[in-house]
C-alpha cells in the first residue's frame, strides 16, 4: 500500500544483484549502510520496502547512480519475457504484462533463463527445419542455449558496458604513450618496436584479401590493410598494445565471467580488448570532459581524439563511471537489410531480443542520406520517449569493384537528457513530434501501423470485406 501517495519500493532482487556485483557479504553491506544484517535480509527478501533514507545511503556509500536500481524490470528483462510469451504456444495462458514485470523485477535470473531457453528452442526449430541433423534425437534442443555473440552481448550489458579495470589500464597506457591523438599511430608504432620488437607494416589489399589486420607472432609482424583509414589503423595499433601490455587484466575478467566454451571466451577477449583499445585512444576523463563541454558533438570528439564517428558513438555508451557519468546512451549498428551487428547500452532500452528494428525508426532512412546526421524523437509502446540520431558509416575504404560496405549507426538516449546534446538545439523537447515505434512486427501490438509487415502472433486478425485499414493486418485489441 502507498503512503502519502508514494508507491512503496520493493527492490530485493536488485539489492542482491548489487551486492553480488560489489563482491560484499550481507553483513558487510549492512555495516556499510548502518543497518542491521537482519533488516537488510528483510529488504532483500522484499519483506520490507526500501526507504528514501536507504536509497540515499546506497548512493553515498557506493557512489551509485540510483537510475541503475529504478527501471531494470521495465527494460530488457520484461521486454524479453514479453517477446517469449507472445508466442502462439502460450496464447491460451493470457499472461498479463504486469505479471511479466513482476517476474523480471523479483527474479531476474529466472527471466533470463526463460529467454535463453526460448532462444534455444527457436534455434533448434530453425535447424530442424533446415534438416541440419540426420537423427531425430539430435534436433531442436541439442542446439546451444546461447550463441557466443549472444552470450558476450548479455555479459557486457550486465556490466552496463563499463569496466573500471580496463578504464584505469587504458588511461595509464595512453599516458605512457604520451602522444597527441593525431600522432598516436606513430608513437604506438615506436612503442611496439622498442618495447615488444614488433614491426608494423601497411600492406596491399592483395596481401590481406580477407582481413584488415593480422599479427604474425612468430615473425613479430603486425600487418595492416591499406584499406583501413587513419582511425582504423590507430585503433588496430591500440588493440595490439592492449593485448600485449594488459592481457592479464583481460584474462582475469574473462575468467570471472566464466564463459561456457572456448569460442565464447575468445569472442569475449576480443570484445574486452576492443574496449581497452577505445579507452587508450579516448581516455575516460578527457573524453567525458570533451563530451560535456561540447554538447556531445560527435564530429568534434572524433577530430580531437582521432577516431571515427562509430568509434566515438561506441565510446559514448561506456561513460558510466560513478561520480563522472555521461548521458546514458544506447547504440545500434545495422546493415541495409536491417540486420543488427552491434548493440550496446549504458541504460535500459527495450531492444528486441528475437527480431530486428522497427522500420519507423529513421535509423533505416540514414542510407538515403549518406554521411548526414538525422534526428528523431521516438516513443515505445510503454510511452517512453527517446531522442535519437542516425548516420551511415563505412568500416573500410572499399575499392570501386567491391561491394558496398555502408552501415548505419543509431545513437539515442531518454528524452529527458536531450537538452544536453547539441543536436537538439532548436527543437521542441517539451511537446515534440514523437514517432511511435515498436519491437519486431510479430510481437508489436501498436495498432494502425502503416509499415506493419506481419500480424502480431498473439492477436486475432479482424479482416473484412467492407473496410480497408491503414495497416494491412488489422487485429483485435487485447
Amino acid at each position: 500500500m502507498a503512503i502519502g501517495g508514494q508507491k512503496k519500493l520493493f527492490l530485493g532482487a536488485r539489492l542482491k544483484r548489487l551486492r553480488r556485483d560489489l563482491g560484499v557479504t550481507q553483513m558487510r553491506m549492512a555495516e556499510d549502510l548502518g543497518l542491521s544484517a537482519s533488516y537488510l535480509n528483510l529488504l532483500e527478501r522484499n519483506q520490507r520496502p526500501v526507504t528514501a533514507q536507504v536509497l540515499l545511503r546506497l548512493a553515498e556509500t557506493y557512489d551509485l547512480d540510483l537510475r541503475s536500481l529504478s527501471n531494470d524490470a521495465q527494460g530488457s528483462g520484461a521486454t524479453g519475457l514479453s517477446e517469449v510469451f507472445a508466442d502462439q504456444m502460450f496464447r491460451d495462458l493470457g499472461v498479463a504484462r504486469h505479471e511479466l514485470t513482476e517476474v523480471a523485477e523479483n527474479a531476474p535470473g529466472v527471466a533470463e533463463a526463460i529467454t535463453r531457453l526460448y532462444r534455444a528452442y527457436l534455434d533448434g526449430r530453425s535447424l530442424a527445419g533446415l534438416n541440419a541433423y540426420d537423427r531425430p534425437e539430435d534436433t531442436a534442443f541439442s542446439a546451444a542455449v546461447l550463441t557466443p555473440s549472444d552470450w558476450v552481448r548479455d555479459f557486457i550489458q550486465g556490466q552496463r558496458n563499463y569496466f573500471a579495470e580496463l578504464e584505469e589500464a587504458g588511461a595509464g597506457l595512453a599516458e605512457a604513450v604520451a602522444a597527441e591523438p593525431q600522432d598516436f599511430a606513430t608513437a604506438a608504432r615506436e612503442r611496439l618496436a622498442e618495447r615488444h620488437r614488433i614491426e608494423v607494416r601497411v600492406v596491399p589489399m592483395d596481401v590481406l584479401p580477407d582481413a584488415l589486420r593480422r599479427y604474425d607472432h612468430h615473425r613479430k609482424r603486425l600487418f595492416l590493410s591499406e584499406v583501413l583509414a587513419g582511425s582504423g589503423r590507430a585503433f588496430a595499433l591500440a588493440y595490439q598494445l592492449a593485448l600485449l601490455e594488459h592481457g592479464e587484466i583481460i584474462n582475469a575478467i574473462a575468467d570471472r565471467a566464466e564463459p561456457p566454451d572456448a569460442p565464447t571466451r575468445g569472442l569475449l577477449r576480443v570484445s574486452l580488448a576492443n574496449y581497452l583499445a577505445a579507452a587508450i585512444l579516448m581516455p575516460y576523463a578527457a573524453f567525458h570532459d570533451t563530451a560535456e563541454r561540447s554538447g556531445y558533438d560527435i564530429g568534434l570528439m572524433g577530430a580531437r581524439f582521432g577516431v571515427s564517428f562509430e568509434q566515438a558513438c561506441h565510446r559514448l555508451t561506456t561513460l558510466a563511471r560513478p561520480g563522472a557519468r555521461g548521458v546514458p546512451f544506447f547504440m545500434l549498428r545495422v546493415d541495409s537489410a536491417g540486420n543488427i551487428s552491434k548493440r550496446f547500452a549504458s541504460a535500459a532500452f527495450p531492444f528486441s531480443r528475437f527480431g530486428g528494428t522497427c522500420p519507423r525508426w529513421n535509423l533505416h532512412q540514414a542510407f538515403k542520406t549518406p554521411g548526414r546526421i538525422i534526428t528523431q524523437v521516438v516513443e515505445t509502446p510503454d510511452a517512453a520517449r527517446y531522442f535519437t540520431l542516425s548516420r551511415t558509416v563505412r568500416r573500410a575504404s572499399a575499392p570501386y569493384a567491391m561491394e558496398d560496405s555502408d552501415l548505419a549507426v543509431g545513437l539515442g538516449c531518454e528524452l529527458k537528457y536531450a537538452g544536453r546534446l547539441i543536436y537538439s538545439r532548436g527543437l521542441d523537447l517539451v511537446q515534440p513530434v514523437a514517432v511511435g515505434i515498436g519491437p519486431a512486427c510479430r510481437i508489436c501490438e501498436r495498432p494502425a501501423c502503416p509499415q506493419r509487415a506481419a500480424e502480431p502472433i498473439n492477436r486475432t486478425l479482424t479482416v473484412d470485406d467492407f473496410t480497408k485499414s491503414i495497416s494491412p493486418y488489422p487485429f483485435a485489441p487485447a
